[in-house]
């Protein structure tokens, strides 16, 4: 059977208005579904013009407006009449962001012909650009001209990653004089940037302090900093200034220093290693604290360059060391008013007296006098002035050093003081539980026969012995100060006694001014008389060398300490000499310092004639050293790791104790006999029970503020 599918399907009927239904459902939805999208759109964009106003519109203006903070200029540190030892200048720079450069050795080259930078500048830029974080500026130069200054700033839309700075700089007006005294500064590591997070220290031109009080009263002098608005082009140029707010200075930080002493101090130290310190006998002011050879901490500022690096790290006489703080030497016998102090104390007759026949037999062994041929009869004014160890090593053995060890700790010696640096070596005051706890071997009687000459195993440094003769002097109890104007207590007494004091002065006068050992320490001022004792401390044994020539660093260190007026003391200065080859390279420069407290005039042509000799001032000398290295080595100077100059710092600051040899010997060197020109006036009597009785006579300099 046949099944007809034609008559199965049914065609179906569409109509017109079947098709307009249709269409209209469809337009419907499709209407429904654009009407949709519209509203979403339309509730965005009221979202973004109504709900996001402030966000777009804070984002705008940051695009049209520029904000960069303003480096605060940096508090100055003055000295105690107002003079600056560390100032502020109007400067030129222009530094570099390395992460911000597109073609570094194209904007480096084109510094370089703008600048007129020399090769040495060039390899020194190249080198900080190496050692540098990305994120920090580094100084490309400054203290510039407004010519080359304009010439850079014209160029900056061709050089990414370059800044134009006009500010301040750091400024050291007698440059190397201050430069461990004060430090210096310079662009912050990432390390304190991480300690402290303040965006101020990478703002380019900003510098943080690195060393000495700038390092230490960091917070004080930094200051705040201001902020500048500047509206922009989008590629960056300037159109016209919104809004400046004023960066709010550091604060000033005043010391007790005398600038003129200081500087005068620093030079007459001359072409020796070492370092002076004079101190205010009233109040325990520091009015000096140098240490030379020095670095100019206005080089530091600018970041020292590889060839200055190799300078200082060649110099023997190690520039980067502060000497009155880090310096550790036996003393020699400018401990002998110290130990025959503590002798009057334990009881002892300064009439008492021993045979100095050159030398003493203790033991299985004989401690020699410097004065070989002896001193005949001693006492203990003799024993002082005349400086002879038999009389020290004969009565030190009857007290023991138990006495002689708290006198030396009751006068400063042995002692860290509160003062804002960064670090002292404090050295060693033996005695048996000492030498017990470090050794473990027990005290002998050796040990206090060299230790009563300030041998053996006795080390202080230079700011211990002026407290010590600025206590002697004044039998107070003082502390040094370093920050003007600090109100402490009034210093109390040492608990010595007037009329053990006043040998002691007698003594250390007849040292100077009668039958001593210092003829030539005489200042020429008349009316004043200064005391004072010398001290010779050896390096090496005699079998090297009898300390006076050979090798510099077998040469014996030389000490004076002194202070005047002697029956009315107001100042006191310590001298140390490293390797001088004894006093004699010592007293002269305490001399010529003090009479610059009396007489600047006098001092000064007495300086100048030495610095004739010498090559000029010591700021001289070193700009000369650095021309002599620059014309030998040039571009040729190794550079320098990050190591080692971590280790060279390191070994800068560290102390010298461990380079100092234990003579158990006690050969003392001769000290320097009285010139034979300048021969020596009658002995002078001890000073009455009241040191200020004869003030009257004594001329008396400008009161210090």
């Amino acid at each position: 059977m046949k099944i007809n599918f034609r008559r199965l399907i049914q065609p179906r009927h569409v109509s017109a208005g079947t098709l307009r239904n249709s269409f209209d459902r469809r337009s419907l939805v499709v209407g429904g579904i654009q009407g949709g999208i519209g509203v979403l759109l339309a509730s965005r964009m009221a979202y973004l013009a109504i709900g996001q106003n402030e966000k777009y519109k804070l984002e705008a203006e940051s695009n049209r407006v520029n904000l960069s903070l303003i480096p605060p200029r940096r508090g100055w540190i003055l000295d105690r009449f107002g003079t600056p030892l560390a100032s502020n200048r109007a400067d030129f720079r222009v530094d570099v962001i390395p992460e911000r450069m597109v073609d570094s050795a194209h904007t480096l080259a084109t510094l370089g012909q703008l600048l007129s930078l020399t090769p040495i500048a060039m390899q020194d830029l190249e080198d900080k650009i190496d050692k540098s974080r990305g994120f920090a500026p580094v100084e490309v130069a400054s203290g510039l001209d407004f010519e080359r200054f304009a010439a850079v700033s014209v160029r900056l839309p061709d050089l990414p990653g370059v800044v134009t700075q006009r500010g301040f700089s750091r400024y050291y007006p007698t440059g190397s004089s201050v430069g461990h005294l004060v430090g210096y500064v310079g662009p912050a590591s990432a390390e304190e940037y991480e300690k402290d997070r303040d965006p101020v220290l990478i703002t380019p031109g900003y510098k943080v302090g690195k060393d000495g009080l700038e390092k230490y009263f960091e917070k004080d002098l930094r200051g705040k900093p201001g902020a500048r608005r500047v509206e922009v082009t989008a590629s960056g140029r300037i159109v016209r200034d919104l809004d400046t707010r004023e960066d709010v200075p550091g604060k000033t930080i005043k010391l007790t220093i005398d600038a003129g002493l200081q500087d005068y101090a620093s030079r007459r130290i001359g072409l020796e290693s070492g370092s002076v310190v004079v101190i205010d006998c009233t109040n325990g002011d520091i009015l000096a604290m140098a240490s030379m050879p020095s670095y100019d901490p206005n080089s530091f500022s600018d970041g020292i360059g590889r060839l200055e690096w190799k300078m200082l790290s060649d110099d023997d006489h190690v520039p980067l060391r502060n000497k009155v703080l880090r310096g550790l030497y036996p003393p020699g016998s400018t401990v002998k008013p110290m130990v025959a102090l503590s002798f009057l104390e334990a009881g002892l007759d300064p009439n008492e007296s021993v045979v100095c026949n050159g030398g003493l037999r203790v033991g299985n062994r004989v401690f020699h006098c410097w004065n070989h041929h002896g001193h005949g009869q001693v006492n203990m004014l003799k024993g002082i002035y005349q400086s002879c160890d038999v009389y020290f090593y004969n009565f030190a053995q009857r007290m023991g050093m138990d006495p002689i060890a708290a006198m030396a700790r009751r006068l400063g010696l042995g002692q860290e003081f509160p003062l804002p640096v960064s670090g002292q070596s404090y050295g060693t005051v033996p005695d048996p539980a000492w030498k017990e706890r470090k050794y473990g071997k027990p005290w002998a009687v050796f040990d206090t026969v060299n230790a009563t000459i300030g041998q053996g195993y006795f080390l202080v440094n230079p700011l211990q012995q002026a407290m010590q003769v600025s206590r002697i002097a004044s039998g107070k109890k003082l502390m040094p100060r370093l920050i003007h104007g600090a109100h402490d207590a009034p210093p109390e007494s040492l608990g010595v006694k007037q009329e053990h004091l006043d040998l002691i002065h007698s003594a250390m006068n007849e040292v100077v001014n009668g039958r001593g050992t210092a003829g030539k320490a005489r200042i020429p001022i008349p009316g004043v008389l200064m005391a004072g004792k010398t001290g010779t401390a050896q390096v090496v044994g005699l079998n090297f060398g009898n300390g006076k020539g050979g090798q510099w660093k077998h040469r014996d260190h030389g000490h004076f300490i002194c202070f005047a007026p002697f029956d009315n003391p107001r100042y006191a200065i310590a001298v140390a000499i490293e390797h001088g080859g004894g006093s004699g390279a010592a007293y002269p420069i305490a001399r010529d310092v003090m009479t610059y407290l009396w007489d600047k005039q006098k001092a000064m042509e007495v300086l100048e004639g030495f610095e004739k000799d010498w090559g000029g001032t010591a700021q001289q000398r070193l700009e000369a050293r650095y021309r002599k290295y620059a014309t030998e080595y040039g571009v040729g100077a190794p550079a320098v790791s990050p190591e080692q100059e971590n280790l060279a710092v390191q070994q800068a600051e560290s102390t010298a104790e461990a380079q100092q040899p234990i003579v158990r010997d006690a050969q003392s060197p001769a000290p320097e006999p009285v010139a034979a020109d300048n021969p020596a006036p009658p002995p002078s009597p001890a000073p009455a029970a009241s040191p200020s009785a004869a003030a009257g006579t004594v001329q008396t300099p400008g009161t210090p503020q």
